[in-house]
């Protein structure tokens, strides 16, 4: 692209280079295409020149460009939605969990041709939300520049994925020492709201004592719903995997895939799977509206991705929400 100064009446079709001011009021904004009235109004204002931009053989214009790179950078249930001054936009067609890959995204944006922006990691998305966004140079950007980012994306997969969350199932256990309609008083309030966020998830929900065999038994007549998660909300803070709730997981053949997260408030988190059924325990988390751990893992596990203990060790960075 070059940019030169020409003659006003001869700038009829051209695109300007930058917004045209006279006397601290605004004429005309960058990018503009210039019709005839724009003329004769900048000639009233006694105008003789304009600066336009001009694309030069090679080049792809801003709009064409961003859109090409926009039908390439995610898939599941999304939209692309052009819009003014070279940009794109990509909306959730269902509620949602997002799955970004940090560092393909870090190399897309090495660049200076094009940027990509996206919502985090595993967040939750409403249905027409807007998750990411792509936006141009000004005016266009050189073929070589735009094949080189479409190689990459070809090679290497999506930026992101907008993985839909259907009809999830979270059942709720609540254990407590003495008795588990005691958890129950104290969390399900709490509980409530925090599902109500994420689309009005529903399931069964019990109550236990806090000990081994009881909870053993509770996960099983649980686990006969075939949930998509199962929420142990305990009045106590475990020692571990091997405490009464990580012992009576076990008994029910769940294997622990990790404890500690790096995330604060909610760093005691115990998570197992029995078979593809995720069992969760955030003591504390459950008593709070606060953003936690809740917040951060509960997306991609309604949405039925395997959360693995490599994906709670990214969460560090950003992981201090207290």
């Amino acid at each position: 692209m070059k940019a030169r100064a020409i003659d006003v009446r001869q700038s009829v079709g051209r695109v300007l280079l930058s917004s045209i001011f006279n006397g601290g009021k605004k004429l005309l904004s960058k990018g503009h295409r210039i019709e005839g009235n724009d003329v004769r109004m900048l000639e009233s204002e006694a105008m003789q020149d304009v600066w336009v931009a001009e694309l030069e053989e090679g080049d792809v214009g801003e709009d064409d460009a961003v859109m090409q790179v926009a039908s390439r950078i995610g898939n599941g249930s999304l939209e692309i939605r052009s819009a003014a001054g070279g940009r794109a936009n990509l909306f959730t067609t269902e509620p949602c969990c997002v799955l970004v890959d940090s560092e393909l995204l870090q190399q897309t944006n090495s660049t200076n041709a094009l940027v990509i922006a996206t919502l985090r990691n595993f967040s939750y998305a409403r249905t027409g939300q807007r998750v990411s966004t792509v936006k141009s140079a000004p005016f266009a950007v050189t073929k070589p520049q735009l094949d080189s980012l479409l190689a990459l994306l070809a090679e290497k997969g999506p930026v992101l994925q907008a993985r839909p969350i259907r009809k999830p199932i979270a059942a709720v256990l609540y254990t407590d020492p003495a008795s588990g309609e005691r958890a129950s008083r104290l969390f399900g309030t709490i509980m409530g709201q925090r599902m109500e966020r994420l689309g009005n998830v529903v399931g069964p929900a019990l109550n236990s004592v806090e000990e081994e065999a009881a909870v053993a038994d509770a996960l099983k007549r649980l686990l006969k719903y075939r949930p998509t998660v199962i929420l142990v909300a305990s009045t106590t803070a475990p020692a571990g995997p091997y405490d009464v709730v990580g012992r009576a997981m076990e008994g029910v053949g769940c294997q622990i895939e990790r404890f500690l997260a790096p995330v604060e408030p909610g760093t005691l988190l115990l998570l197992g799977y029995k078979d593809d059924v995720p069992i969760l325990a955030a003591p504390g988390c459950f008593r709070s509206a606060k953003p936690n751990v809740l917040d951060l893992i509960l997306p991609p596990i309604l949405a039925k991705y395997h959360l693995s203990s490599w994906d709670i060790a990214s969460l560090g960075q950003g992981g201090l929400l207290d």
